[in-house]
């Protein structure tokens, strides 16, 4: 049963599991649902998320698009490489192209979350082409401004020495992403917070201290992303995000064209925080295509 408002999120059985294996032998678990023959919709978590951060929705936009989602490598059912050099967000991005291409997803649609939306800006600096659409959803063109990368490697540290456990006991008390709207959805809808444990369970330490310090790390390249971006763009992010507003902001003025849509009620994670109005803003975008 797909999850609802009052429940944790589950696909329905309308999906199909696949396990698609990239070059360097990583399999990436992947989840998709609609008719093949509709325009592709590739929905890309972000970091210490899972492919389930979009089960609410997956039956809806399916109506009309073929549907995708997966585990970025290190996270939930996908596998963990034990290298520290599988972890880059030119990887990353790569992985969104090899899951678009091994799906066969035709007239593409790419939406990213924070660290998904950065992999997703390597994919487009990489085939400026990728997509006939693309949606960017609470990142950054760069290293996210107000997240100390010191405080990072500290915690990258941590993971490494010390285990996901005992990060988690700081992280829970920086909740550095944190917010009214996404507290509201860990009182109020159950199982959420299970949920959100379960995650944090699946994650590989090394991709965590790997992945951790690149994102605070890396050279900004909105200039990049605005050159090479000629295809129709929606920026999305939630008015309580306060880590990226602002670079979700410079993505919406530098990209031609681009539309930005604030979601009211909403932090890092409007999909769950306010659902009704995320959806509706993505699928008047889509319907525009």
């Amino acid at each position: 049963m797909q999850g609802t408002a009052g429940s944790r999120p589950a696909f329905s059985s309308s999906i199909t599991e696949e396990r698609i294996v990239v070059d360097d032998g990583v399999g990436l678990a992947t989840v998709v649902a609609g008719d093949p023959a509709a325009p592709g919709l590739l929905l890309v978590h972000g970091f210490g998320g899972a492919q389930e951060d979009f089960a609410d929705h997956v039956d809806t936009l399916a109506v009309d698009h073929r549907v995708a989602t997966f585990d970025h490598r290190g996270h939930g059912a996908s596998d963990h490489p034990e290298d520290p050099a599988a972890y880059t967000l030119d990887r990353l991005g790569a992985d969104v192209r090899a899951v678009a291409d091994a799906l066969e997803l035709r007239d593409l649609r790419l939406l990213g979350h924070s660290m998904g939306g950065m992999a997703l800006r390597r994919a487009v600096l990489e085939d400026p082409l990728v997509g006939r659409a693309l949606v960017f959803m609470d990142t950054s063109p760069g290293a996210p401004p107000g997240i100390d990368p010191e405080v990072v490697a500290i915690g990258a540290e941590i993971a490494r020495t010390h285990g996901m456990g005992t990060l988690k006991q700081v992280s829970d008390e920086l909740d550095p992403l944190g917010s009214e709207a996404y507290q509201r959805v860990v009182a109020d809808r159950p199982g959420f917070r299970e949920y959100a444990a379960d995650k944090w369970a699946s994650l590989s330490p090394v991709m965590w201290a790997t992945l951790a310090v690149e994102i605070t790390r890396q050279a900004d390249q909105l200039g990049e992303l605005a050159a090479a971006v000629t295809v129709p763009t929606l920026v999305l992010v939630g008015d309580q995000d306060r880590e990226f507003a602002g670079p979700s902001r410079a993505i919406a003025d530098a990209v031609p064209g681009a539309a930005l849509v604030e979601i009211p009620d909403a932090g890092h994670s409007p999909q769950f925080e306010n659902p009704v109005a995320w959806l509706a803003a993505l699928r008047t975008f889509l319907a525009s295509l």
